[in-house]
């Protein structure tokens, strides 16, 4: 305990001097804001004054000027802090050496009605007044720090000044404090606080000594205790003990009973998951089927109407044939791709980017046909990659077909679907985009997760992003990812070379 109230001090009486340097930085820095906006202050109230008397009296400008420069010259402050108001009539305003006139200024009598330059330095080769000209020509007001004779003393200080810009006079009117005037009110701040905080910090250690002598007492009291209580738990546990070792007889037979319930138990959970596994690829399977299916559909509904207008010959019935055929090889690989899928080993292999794209579009042409989609395709032919190929082909098939749906679903006036690619050294990015008007979940990442389907009606399941995102992302190495282009929703398929 009393490690431990020593550590509790050296932490507090640490920490206590930190939050006092801290309280001290922020008050200088509370200080300085609060001069500037008194300077600020005084400096308007001298414009208002202007303004004011220039509205009032019948004077014109020679006099009113006249009349404001005894005024200023009659105006005083603090002895103790020697600021005063000084005056310079603008002569030209881009600086040189005659760029001003002093009209007041009763640290420095000298000068008074002489011109001044920009390019005077202080006692630190500061060329202070080009700094607050250039602020003036920029905002019209500027506060500057430099080196300066303080008044009633022959002393060089730091004096910080505001100077403000009044056009109708060409004036600049100044007023400013010198730093030493505002570190002694700091310096007296800081010794107050310091008192405090050693204040403070007596009383506190005091605080910590007092509580670690009531706690050694009380730990003397409770040790005392605790003895007594451990004499009677000694007692309780020879009377337990035997017990215990009657128990122990029985407890590898219990042991035994549990390990075939939690063996039951794990046989269930592996049996549910299996179920789970194969409702997840029925559902697959059930949803990259629905197109094929209706592609198929739509073939015999033409045999049927070529048949019934007397249309259909040889070359038609072997084309159409042919078109069922490619269907349904692509169903049959739907099975075995999606059987695949749930198996740990896969080989990957060398194709075109074109050959996948005209393997998808065999299936999809006649339908964006049918309802006047066009789709704009533009690949290398020579690009290759070298990943799954059924997979891949699953991934563009519902990405195209979704976008597919959107312009059906939302009637877009010549709708249209853009494919093309971007090499970019080890990776390949594929884009998907359609102009039916961009996606509007959010967060968008959103249309990846399983079964979340914006169809309202049956034609949805919610699987088809996600299996996509899954087969891209994990078994490709990849990215798939969405945004907003300029007209809809932009898909970029992202895979290394």
């Amino acid at each position: 305990m009393t490690s431990m109230i020593l550590l509790i001090s050296y932490f507090y009486v640490k920490n206590t001097y930190e939050d006092f340097h801290v309280e001290m930085e922020q008050f200088v820095q509370d200080q300085y804001f609060l001069q500037k906006q008194n300077l600020k202050k005084e400096i308007n109230t001298i414009i208002d004054i202007i303004k004011y008397n220039s509205t009032k009296s019948g004077e014109d400008e020679s006099e009113l000027k006249a009349d404001m420069i005894r005024l200023l010259n009659n105006i005083s402050f603090d002895n103790d802090k020697s600021n005063y108001i000084f005056v310079y009539e603008i002569l030209d305003i881009n600086g040189g050496d005659s760029f001003a006139k002093l009209l007041v200024n009763p640290n420095r009598p000298d000068l008074i009605g002489k011109t001044i330059s920009t390019n005077y330095t202080d006692e630190n080769g500061k060329k202070f007044r080009e700094e607050f000209m250039d602020d003036i020509r920029l905002k019209g007001e500027s506060f500057t720090e430099y080196a300066y004779t303080k008044l009633y003393t022959n002393e060089i200080n730091q004096k910080l000044s505001y100077f403000k810009y009044f056009p109708r006079w060409q004036w600049v009117i100044a007023v400013g404090i010198y730093v030493d005037d505002i570190e002694k009110g700091i310096a007296k701040k800081k010794i107050h606080l310091q008192n405090r905080v050693k204040n403070q910090v007596v009383q506190n250690i005091l605080l910590f000594i007092l509580f670690l002598t009531i706690a050694i007492f009380i730990s003397i009291l409770i040790s005392q205790k605790i003895d007594e209580v451990f004499r009677r738990y000694q007692k309780s546990v020879q009377s337990k003990s035997q017990a215990l070792r009657d128990l122990n007889l029985t407890l590898e037979k219990r042991v035994e009973e549990e390990v075939e319930k939690n063996r039951e138990h794990e046989q269930l959970l592996v049996q549910k998951s299996r179920f789970i596994a194969l409702g997840e690829m029925i559902s697959n399977i059930a949803h990259q089927w629905r197109q094929p299916l209706s592609e198929l559909s739509t073939i015999l509904m033409n045999i049927k109407f070529k048949y019934t207008m007397g249309q259909l010959d040889d070359e038609v019935m072997n084309k159409k044939a042919k078109e069922a055929e490619e269907v349904l090889e692509y169903m049959s690989h739907t099975i075995d791709d999606f059987r695949n899928f749930f198996l740990p080993k896969k080989e990957k292999e060398k194709f075109t980017l074109k050959l996948a794209m005209d393997s998808v579009m065999t299936i999809m042409s006649s339908t964006l046909s049918n309802n006047r989609i066009n789709i704009t395709i533009c690949v290398d032919n020579n690009l290759v990659l070298n990943t799954y190929y059924n997979e891949f082909k699953q991934v563009l098939l519902n990405i195209i077909t979704n976008a597919k749906d959107v312009l059906i679903k939302k009637k877009i006036e010549s709708p249209w679907i853009k494919i093309y690619t971007e090499d970019q050294g080890d990776k390949i990015i594929l884009y998907i985009e359609d102009n039916g008007g961009g996606i509007k979940v959010e967060p968008k990442s959103k249309i990846f997760d399983p079964y979340f389907t914006t169809k309202k009606d049956s034609h949805g399941t919610g699987i088809g992003l996600y299996m996509s995102k899954t087969i891209v992302d994990k078994n490709m190495n990849g990215k798939l990812r969405v945004r907003d282009g300029e007209f809809g929703a932009r898909f970029e398929i992202i895979l290394p070379k």
